[in-house]
Formats: C-alpha cells, sequence, structure tokens
C-alpha cells in the first residue's frame, strides 16, 4: 500500500576537503517547510554533525538520517553568478562552479513529472551503481524509503572552507563515502539539482537531505 508522500526540490552541493571533512549542502527551493537549507558534515574522524535552521527541520532530517551531533543555527545560502557562500553557524563555505557538461545538459532534459516517478529512480539505478557509494533509492530508517532524481549537474571546480574558524584545506574528493544515509554523494565535488521524494509507511519522521 503506498503511503504518504513528500517531494523536495533544490540542489545539493557536495565537497571534501583536505583536512578530510566532507561537506555537503541541501538548498531546497520547494519543499513542505517552504524553502529552507540544511548542511551536514562528516569529518576525518568519522563524527557527523546535522546543521539546521529549525528544531522542526532538524527533527524531520534526523528521524531519516544518521548524526553523531545536531545543531540548530541559521543557515544561509546565496548563489549569486557561479559562486555559491554557504554560512551554517560554525561552518562557512564558498565555492564556484564550472560550466555543465554532457551528463549535465542530458539531465536538464528530464522532465519533472518522470523525475518525481520512482520507476525513473529504478531506472537511473543501474548507471548510478558505477559510481561508488552512490544511490537513487533505498531507505536508512525503517518505514520509509526514498528515491532521488537528478535534474542538472555542474561540477565544482574549486572550494574554501572553515569550520570554527579553522581551515579546512584545499578542494578535494568526496572520500570516503559519506555514512549519513543509504548512500554516499559521487566522489567528484559536484552541484547537483535534484528531486527527493521520501514516502513514508508508518509515524516516523523522514528527512530531505542527500543519498
Amino acid at each position: 500500500m503506498r503511503g504518504e508522500r513528500q517531494t523536495f526540490d533544490g540542489w545539493i552541493a557536495a565537497v571534501g576537503t583536505g583536512s578530510g571533512t566532507r561537506v555537503v549542502v541541501g538548498h531546497w527551493l520547494r519543499s513542505p517547510f517552504g524553502p529552507f537549507s540544511d548542511v551536514m558534515l562528516e569529518g576525518a574522524d568519522g563524527h557527523r554533525m546535522l546543521l539546521a535552521p529549525t528544531d522542526r527541520i532538524a527533527d524531520y532530517i534526523a528521524g531519516l538520517y544518521h548524526f553523531d551531533e545536531v545543531r540548530i543555527v541559521p543557515v544561509t545560502v546565496h548563489t549569486p553568478d557561479s559562486a555559491w557562500d554557504v554560512t551554517a553557524g560554525p561552518l562557512a563555505l564558498r565555492f564556484a562552479v564550472a560550466p555543465r557538461g554532457v551528463l549535465g545538459l542530458a539531465l536538464r532534459a528530464v522532465p519533472p513529472t518522470l523525475a518525481r516517478s520512482p520507476a525513473w529512480a529504478t531506472l537511473a539505478a543501474v548507471p548510478a551503481r558505477l559510481l561508488p557509494g552512490v544511490r537513487t533509492r533505498g531507505s536508512s530508517r525503517p518505514g520509509c524509503r526514498q528515491w532521488y532524481a537528478a535534474r542538472d549537474l555542474r561540477p565544482i571546480a574549486l572550494a574554501t572552507a572553515s569550520l570554527d574558524g579553522a581551515d579546512l584545506g584545499p578542494l578535494a574528493p568526496v572520500t570516503p563515502p559519506l555514512r549519513f544515509g543509504f548512500g554516499s554523494a559521487p566522489a567528484a565535488p559536484a552541484l547537483v539539482r535534484v528531486v527527493s521524494t521520501v514516502e513514508r509507511s508508518g509515524a516516523g519522521a523522514p528527512g530531505p537531505g542527500p543519498p
């Protein structure tokens, strides 16, 4: 029996840093909460942190993904031209995106209605598995499943980041794979336009973050 479905439409940016900290930014243009942004970090020591703008959003995301620490902080994202500025409590991140390639151009042709379909996520799961850790559908908590459809892809060309005032080092691959949920981001730092659909069958509280 089909459960309750909720859709999140926006961008996910994933970067690695020379310090070993990996950062994932969710910038949601449309969601059941309205527009919002959140940040997930995993340190070189494996410590996983969620930075969310409200208690309600933090509870929602933490109801699906796995974190060792959750902080409620202001999260702001500015996207002038091809540069993004992200501030989330102790984190300051700035990155620049490169022009989209062939894959990005192909993804932009996917109709929004198709992107929300579980069948499309199933089809996309086959090539996605060629990328270590990447999954387009799955579940991290009982009573909930998710599927993702990418609608655009732009490489991240450079980035600077600091946490609690300490420089995190230069842009690096997103490795080892992230351990927030059922899958990770691609190893190559990228900004991806996604439609994320969450289906719940129970009374749990799932969230809209990255796979």
